[in-house]
């Protein structure tokens, strides 16, 4: 049996009735709620099949543990997506794009990255199962809808995963603020997976040693270092608009 949790915020609970509307089990809305987005919402609930509770606003922060639920609060089945990287491999090809975290602990750059990683086409978000946040509501809100897109693997060994990865063609780079070459004009080769590590921390000594090629993203300003989330945006557009480009 498939285990109940709770997911929370219009973003969160929209993706999850357009792309999953059978795993949505109980939907509740803010009672008081009577703007033009939540009416679309409703509206969106309704055409999906799905009858929701109007509940006053206190209840649905006891249920999400927080009151930044925009009114809006579910509970689900979870969902397994595609989580099989050998798969993901042979499906596509020099097409495939990955991201890999090591270390990231804070749900906030989690749903950031599965965000990022949607919005490029990424296939799938690779992190060690033992070193990195879960997913959980707060993640699935600030990812808007990426969970139910972005298959989020957790690994028992990364640097392993990588040398498999490797072995089967992908091209593994690191970034990293010591690195000589430059993002911009690094060359890269597909398919590829991106591998960055926690603001300040860095990549992992051992997870450095395996990746093939080592980059730093040029810094202009006065700042020193990128939220995680950031420079995955900056190295995924990169690397997706090289491979538009060269096809």
């Amino acid at each position: 049996m498939s285990r109940l949790k709770v997911i929370y915020g219009f973003h969160a609970v929209a993706s999850r009735l357009r792309h999953h509307p059978e795993s949505v089990r109980e939907l509740y809305v803010d009672v008081d709620r009577k703007d033009p987005r939540a009416r679309d919402f409703l509206t969106l609930a309704e055409g999906a099949g799905v009858r929701p509770h109007t509940v006053p606003a206190a209840r649905l922060s006891g249920m999400a543990g927080t009151s930044h639920h925009q009114g809006v609060v579910a509970q689900v089945d979870e969902v397994a997506l595609v989580a099989d990287l050998d798969q993901l491999v042979e499906q596509n090809g020099a097409g495939l794009l990955l991201l890999v975290l090591d270390g990231i602990q804070d749900p906030h750059n989690l749903g950031a990255c599965l965000r990022v990683a949607d919005a490029m086409g990424v296939q799938a978000v690779v992190a060690p199962r033992d070193r990195a946040v879960a997913l959980s509501p707060t993640v699935a809100k600030v990812a808007s809808g990426a969970v139910d897109t972005v298959p989020y693997i957790t690994v028992t060994n990364l640097a392993r995963t990588l040398r498999d990865l490797k072995d089967d063609g992908v091209w593994v780079v690191g970034t990293d603020d010591g690195a000589t070459e430059d993002l911009m004009a690094a060359q890269f080769k597909s398919p590829m997976a991106w591998v960055l590590g926690a603001e300040g921390a860095g990549l992992r000594r051992l997870t450095r040693e395996t990746c093939d090629q080592l980059v730093r993203i040029p810094m202009f300003g006065a700042v020193e270092s990128l939220n995680v989330s950031v420079a995955a945006g900056i190295c995924l557009y990169e690397a997706r608009r090289r491979m538009v480009n060269n096809h």
